[in-house]
């Protein structure tokens, strides 16, 4: 009689559960294997002193657009592997956004020549940057907001026999961007914006004259303030006004986050026959302040 054999067989089964033992489960890092998320958060740091953090915000990336209150936006939305432009802006009052170009709004009121935009329009803040999202991976980004408005206030000192009997100052400002592709910091075409003078009555500045406007920032050859100065009891006659400012704002659209403060001088007639005036010696007032009541 011959002995059984298991050990052959026994050793087969011993083998075959081994194997089995050894299969597992792939692992992934998050619960989406095949797919990136993201959280982004807000740095509003860059802000100008007295600007306010925006109420609200949205982020665009991809086919998504979400609008967040908080500080830091966590959306269930998953975006496949690939590359991406993320964005963020704030809601502004006289802007509107379209993809990544911001348009301001055009100016309200009685002006009806030329391309006349908002002077005043909403502080605004932009980021954009190009990201790579790869599956199986969360990934927390920061917006860094960028200023995109800056403040500019023009402060001109009359000169002349006619200095103390200037009235109003009717002026406007050319070169002025209208639109911002802020993933591109492209200005668009060159506007128009109404500068709003009015007379200092009270401090070291009185007798002065002040305009102060918002801007998307300057564009195109030449920034030209021009306009028309009157007169009590019309005498002298209106006479117009003419001030290249082109050097002077040549730097506008960088740092944006300080107000830019220029002053200069009006040179009015001095003899009825004169018909032009200008404002020459621009020159940058350190740390923007004006000692002015209107």
């Amino acid at each position: 009689m011959k002995p059984t054999r298991y050990i052959p067989i026994l050793a087969a089964a011993a083998t075959a559960l081994l194997t089995a033992s050894c299969v597992k489960d792939t692992l992934y890092n998050t619960p989406h294997p095949n797919h990136g998320k993201i959280t982004v958060t807000a740095d509003w740091s860059a802000r100008g002193e007295g600007i306010d953090i925006p109420a609200t915000w949205t982020i665009a990336m991809g086919d998504y657009t979400g609008t967040e209150t908080a500080a830091t936006h966590a959306p269930d939305h998953l975006f496949a592997p690939g590359s991406y432009t993320l964005v963020a802006w704030n809601p502004a009052e006289g802007i509107t956004v379209s993809g990544t170009t911001a348009t301001v709004a055009p100016a309200s009121g009685s002006q009806t020549t030329g391309a006349f935009i908002d002077n005043a329009p909403g502080w605004f803040f932009t980021h954009a940057e190009q990201v790579s999202i790869e599956k199986d991976t969360d990934y927390p980004f920061t917006a860094a907001m960028r200023q995109q408005v800056r403040e500019l206030t023009l402060v001109v000192e009359p000169t002349g026999d006619a200095a103390h009997r200037i009235t109003e100052i009717e002026a406007s400002l050319s070169g002025v961007a209208g639109t911002l592709d802020f993933a591109t910091d492209t200005y668009g075409a060159a506007s128009n914006v109404v500068l709003p003078f009015t007379r200092i009555t009270s401090g070291a500045d009185a007798g002065k004259w002040k305009a102060t406007v918002r801007l998307l920032g300057i564009t195109g050859g030449e920034q030209l303030l021009t306009g028309e100065i009157r007169y009590a009891d019309g005498n002298p006659a209106p006479t117009t006004l003419e001030s290249d400012l082109t050097e002077a704002l040549a730097a506008f659209n960088t740092a944006k986050s300080e107000p830019m403060t220029l002053g200069g001088t009006l040179e009015t007639p001095d003899e009825v026959e004169i018909q032009g005036a200008t404002i020459s010696g621009w020159e940058e007032i350190d740390n923007g302040e004006v000692d002015a009541d209107l």
